[in-house]
Formats: C-alpha cells, sequence, structure tokens
C-alpha cells in the first residue's frame, strides 16, 4: 500500500486536523491488532468487541496512524464509518494504480476458480488473488490494499449473504472480466428463491466495463443488463463447453471445444473441469498460450478445505470437502464419489451434514438428497444434524445411521472405518466436520 497519511486523509475526508501529522508512508491496514507492524494503519471495526478499544494495543505494536470515529489521544483521521473510509480507500487504490480486476462469483466453484485463474495469469503476469474466503465488504477492500505494488492483474472473489453484496462488491472493484461459476442455492434463507440468487449474482454486472462469462441457465436471461457481452458456458452448442471428460479418484481429464490440448487437473470433481474451463477461458483472453495455460492448471494450487484426498492413520480414504454446503454442491461430490470404483474389499461410506441458510425449504432439500443417492455404490450413510434428519427419516430401509451429536459421530467413525475404505465427508462449515477429518488423518 504505496499511500501516505495526509493523502489518505484526503481521499476519505478525515474531519479533524490532519496537516499537524507527519506525512509519512503508511506500510499496510490491518484490523486486527495482534497483525500489525511498525509503520502501519489501524483500522477498528465493529465486531464481537468494538476494535476502539484495541487502539491503544495497536499503537504498542507501532501503529503510525489509526481511523476513528472519536477523538482519540493517539495519531488518528476522524472519519464518521471507518468501514465506509476503509472501502473508499480501496477504491481509490485501485483507481490510482490502474491495476486490471478479474472478478469471481457464483454459488459453488468461486474459491477454486479464482485459484486457477491465478494460478493461469501468473504465467505472464504478477498476479494477486482474494486470500482464503475474504470476498465480503470487509475482505474485498483488504485484497485491494494489500496487493503488492507490482501487481498487474488482481483476482477478487465476490461472496454473497444479502440481496445487493454483489453489486456493491462490483461497483467497488470495477472488474473489467467477471465470471460466474454457477446460480444454485446457497443463501436461500436470505434470498428467498433461485431467481433471487441469479439477480444478485448478475449484479456482479454493476461496475463491470468488459465481458461477463456465465452459465447458460436461461434463469440469468432477465438480469442480463442490455449491451452487456457475454460468454456463455455450459453443454454442446454453447461458446464454452467441455468436449471429452475422464474422472479419475484423485484428478480429472479434459478437454475443451477452444483448446487443441487435452489438460489433467490434480482435483476430483468433475465441476472442477468445468472450473478449469472457465480459467483457460480467461487465460486465453488474457493472450496466455495453450502450453502454459496447460501447466498452470496441472499444477494449480488450491486453498484449503476445498475437495481434497486425505489419508487416515489407519490407510482409509477420505474425500473431505467440508467448507460449505448446499443441494448442488452435495449432489455434485456424491455423483463424484459414487462414479470412484471401489479399492479391493473396501466399502464406500458417505458422511453428510446439514447445509445451512437454506430458509423454509430447508427440510424438502435435505430429504430431496435421497434422489441422489445410489445405495448400488454406497454401503453407507452417516447423517448428522437437525436437517439431515429429514433425509434419514425418508430413507427406510436403507444401510443409513443418523446421529444428532459430533462427539457421537466421530465416535462411530473412530470405531468403524476400515483401512481399505473410501469415506465422503460434506456438510456446512459450521458442522464441524473437519474436526472428525483431523482425527482420523
Amino acid at each position: 500500500m504505496k499511500l501516505t497519511t495526509h493523502e489518505i486523509a484526503q481521499v476519505i475526508n478525515a474531519q479533524n486536523d490532519y496537516t499537524q501529522l507527519p506525512d509519512v508512508p503508511l506500510h499496510k491496514i490491518e484490523f486486527d491488532s495482534r497483525l500489525i507492524e511498525a509503520g502501519d494503519l489501524f483500522l477498528p471495526l465493529q465486531g464481537a468487541r468494538d476494535g476502539h478499544d484495541f487502539i491503544s494495543t495497536a499503537f504498542e505494536k507501532g501503529a503510525q496512524l489509526t481511523f476513528s470515529e472519536k477523538t482519540v489521544p493517539e495519531p488518528h483521521l476522524l472519519v464518521e464509518d471507518n468501514l465506509k473510509a476503509f472501502q473508499k480507500l480501496a477504491k481509490y487504490y485501485l483507481e490510482k494504480t490502474k491495476v486490471p480486476v478479474i472478478a469471481v462469483t457464483g454459488s459453488n466453484g468461486k474459491t477454486t476458480t479464482k485459484d486457477m485463474i491465478a494460478s493461469v495469469l501468473a504465467q505472464d503476469f504478477m498476479t494477486y488473488k482474494t486470500q482464503g474466503n475474504h470476498n465480503n465488504e470487509i475482505g474485498l477492500p483488504y485484497t485491494i490494499l494489500h496487493m503488492p505494488e507490482a501487481t498487474e492483474k488482481l483476482v477478487l472473489e465476490m461472496g454473497m449473504d444479502h440481496p445487493g453484496d454483489i453489486d456493491f462488491l462490483s461497483q467497488l472493484a470495477q472488474p473489467e472480466l467477471a465470471v460466474i461459476t454457477l446460480i444454485g442455492e446457497a443463501h436461500l434463507e436470505f434470498m428467498g428463491s433461485r431467481e433471487n440468487i441469479a439477480k444478485g449474482k448478475m449484479g456482479i454486472t454493476a461496475g463491470l466495463h468488459g465481458e461477463l462469462i456465465a452459465p447458460a441457465d436461461p434463469i440469468i436471461n432477465a438480469y442480463i443488463p442490455e449491451n452487456q457481452k457475454i460468454t456463455r458456458f455450459g453443454v454442446s452448442g454453447e461458446e464454452l463447453y467441455l468436449t471429452k471428460l475422464i474422472e479419475h479418484k484423485d484428478r480429472l481429464t479434459f478437454e475443451t471445444n477452444f483448446l487443441n490440448t487435452e489438460i489433467t487437473i490434480p482435483v476430483p470433481g468433475k465441476y472442477n473441469a468445468t472450473n478449469a474451463m472457465l480459467a483457460a477461458y480467461v487465460g486465453q483472453h488474457y493472450g496466455i498460450s495453450e502450453a502454459k495455460i496447460k501447466s498452470a492448471l496441472e499444477n494449480v494450487n488450491l486453498t484449503r478445505n476445498r475437495t481434497e484426498w486425505k489419508k487416515a492413520k489407519n490407510g482409509a480414504d477420505l474425500l473431505s470437502d467440508v467448507y460449505n454446503a448446499n443441494p448442488t454442491a452435495m449432489r455434485l461430490i456424491l455423483e463424484t464419489f459414487q462414479s470412484i470404483p471401489k479399492n479391493e474389499k473396501g466399502r464406500k461410506i458417505a458422511v453428510l451434514a446439514d447445509m445451512l441458510e437454506l430458509g423454509p425449504t430447508a427440510p424438502e432439500l435435505h430429504k430431496g438428497l435421497l434422489d441422489t443417492l445410489d445405495f448400488t455404490k454406497l454401503d453407507r450413510v452417516y447423517l448428522y444434524g437437525p436437517l439431515m434428519k429429514n433425509l434419514a427419516d425418508s430413507a427406510t430401509d436403507q444401510p443409513v445411521s443418523y446421529f444428532s451429536s459430533l462427539p457421537d459421530l466421530e465416535k462411530a467413525l473412530l470405531e468403524e472405518i476400515e483401512p481399505q475404505d473410501q469415506v465422503l465427508f460434506k456438510g456446512s462449515n459450521s458442522m464441524k466436520l473437519s474436526a472428525i477429518v483431523d482425527k482420523l488423518v
């Protein structure tokens, strides 16, 4: 972040006399006082605690300056709203640096697609991307203000919990290229309907100054702005589609209609072939050679806790996909898991936990997963959580075990998983299946 005290004060319209402060460069901005280093700018935000309570701690750690919504003894810039000032500063910094933004959103696959796009673009450009899941009204400006000074391409993930979230992030980031991976059922509790989800995701066009890459799902058609350049992907006949797909236990091989090469990526799940195809297209858009696109995707490093094979202490194979869950994502990973050949003398087991934020339709959406469970390929299914009780009650006469307690589920799995088994773990992050996976490995 190459900005000085006075420059920042002018951008955010500081209400106090900042001219008395030394006009020095600030190294970076942090809202967690534990991360403050000498020369940093502190951002007090309202969370479980009021960030203003940590201003003195930040200065003890070397902060040069702080934003503040009230007069404090430490050197500060007085503003009405710290978060809005932070967001305004991030937008200014993007305009100043003129770094092109590639925006990515979607109900599923946005983090993986973001990682893949960044990997491809890094072949020819100094590329920075959203770290972890910093994809909201705090995380996105934080990413912008933390990008290295030499950045040539910025890949920003945009998350959505409520209507208008993506519109705001797009207007802040002003992307020149945008990708929507999928319109699913995530956050139905707050969005109300899949149509509202589609409208919300299409908010990515609010600040877009270029091409939109979007699924060939007709649900978005009503929300495409007039004169918006759009490239659709999906089945044969669209602008982008897969012409070949071979699934393996821990990798995928695919070809597309626009590349003259076969690519093998080191992750399972046929949906990841589509994510990789989108990254390849973005690379081609920016002039990356096919050879470099292939190399980048075949050696991609993905954010933790996405679909990942792990080895249990006893030798069992664990397919962990425990970061988030909605019916679309659950069905996709079950289809992938069920298509993988069994280990010799081993069983195939699915451990499924509640999918959250689905609103009043949640019980029916959980029950509806029964159609995807193929008990000719699954030896046992373990279900956990009050919502999964709906699925358990509808799966009569099937090898299904239901648990209302995480410790009870953990105890059963530790006792019953055998060395040749393959076990899928899928559920919303807050259901804490990751803790069981960690115990097993």
